[in-house]
Parts: C-alpha cells; sequence; structure tokens
C-alpha cells in the first residue's frame, strides 16, 4: 500500500519532476517572505548594501589577527606585572 496515494517513489528522479512542477515559479502565496530566501542573502553582496565591502578572508585574517594580539598583550601581562 502507498501511504500517498499514487505519487511517485520518494527520491526517484519521477519525484523530482513532480515537485519541479508543482512549486510556483515566483515563489508566490502566504509563505513567499518566510525562510529568507536567496534574495535576501544575496542582498549581502550585491552593491546596494551600505558600509565596507570586504571579502570573507580578509575578516577571517583580521579576526584572528586581533585574536593573536589579544593573547600576546595576555602573556605580557602575566610575565612584566609587578610584584606586591
Amino acid at each position: 500500500m502507498v501511504a500517498n496515494g499514487d505519487a511517485p517513489a520518494r527520491g526517484s528522479a519521477a519525484a523530482a519532476a513532480s515537485l519541479r512542477r508543482r512549486r510556483p515559479a515566483g515563489g508566490g502565496g502566504a509563505a513567499a517572505g518566510v525562510g529568507g530566501g536567496a534574495s535576501t542573502m544575496l542582498q549581502f553582496y550585491t552593491d546596494e548594501t551600505a558600509g565596507r565591502k570586504m571579502s570573507p578572508n580578509a575578516v577571517l585574517i583580521m579576526s584572528i589577527g586581533f585574536i593573536t594580539v589579544v593573547a600576546v598583550l595576555h602573556v605580557f601581562g602575566k610575565l612584566y606585572r609587578t610584584p606586591n
């Protein structure tokens, strides 16, 4: 007995084609804005956003550098503190 009526087996090519046909092309409907679609994620990488444009690699290098500076200052603070 098939649980979903006459629908094709899950994971088959026919099921994938069926899903492509059922989904609306424009994403219309009540849940169109729900889920943070690709348009909201792409806004971070367009020229419409304000602020400095930085690559993810630059952010990673700067954050690792900041962590390194804080760690070095912590070690210097431990080594060169004045005894009471």
